[in-house]
């Protein structure tokens, strides 16, 4: 079986892009030909998202396992068939490829072409440019804080409870291997 899918963003107007691929693809092959077809470097961190009708995230799939001590399972792209959580028409994803912003691209599973099979996944039409791959406004980028040691007040994080002694014995108990 062949998905058809179309990519929209909902920062450039008139930007799209039509991706068809093997339903026993990847998701890291989805990404990829995403990436690809929109001139992005493959060195982010990104991730699926299986979205309801009203694109409200439910299940993540993503490039890497990190380390989540959650009881929910984790799907990564390489392991991933589309075909696990892909099989209606209209079934909608989110592609976030910047984590920091939170920007991604809106994703349909436009049609099923059952009979079908394609080796290579690729992108048949190409319409308007791509958003930058991250952000570059300075809008976006949260400011960074210092903290000067004498703004601090006695109650900072218990001051008043420990001193340098009691702490230093503390971490000698710990073993960090």
């Amino acid at each position: 079986m062949v998905y058809k899918f179309k990519l929209v963003s909902d920062e450039v107007s008139n930007f799209a892009r039509e991706i068809e691929i093997d339903s026993e693809s990847s998701f890291l092959q989805l990404r990829n030909v995403i990436l690809d077809s929109v001139g992005y470097t493959k060195d982010e961190l990104d991730s699926f998202f299986i979205c309801d009708d009203d694109w409200s995230r439910n299940e993540e799939i993503t490039l890497e396992d990190m380390g989540s001590s959650s009881d929910q399972d984790v799907w990564l792209m390489d392991d991933t068939p589309l075909s696990e959580f892909l099989e209606d028409e209209g079934q909608k994803l989110m592609f976030v490829f910047d984590y920091f912003t939170e920007r991604s691209f809106f994703m349909e599973l436009k049609e099923i072409v059952p009979g079908r099979t394609l080796l290579d996944p690729i992108c048949t039409l190409k319409r308007g440019k791509a958003p930058a791959q991250q952000s570059e406004s300075a809008e976006d980028i949260p400011p960074v804080t210092t903290v000067v040691k004498d703004d601090l007040d006695v109650e900072f994080y218990g001051a008043d409870q420990f001193d340098d002694d009691e702490i230093a014995s503390l971490s000698d108990d710990i073993d960090f291997e």
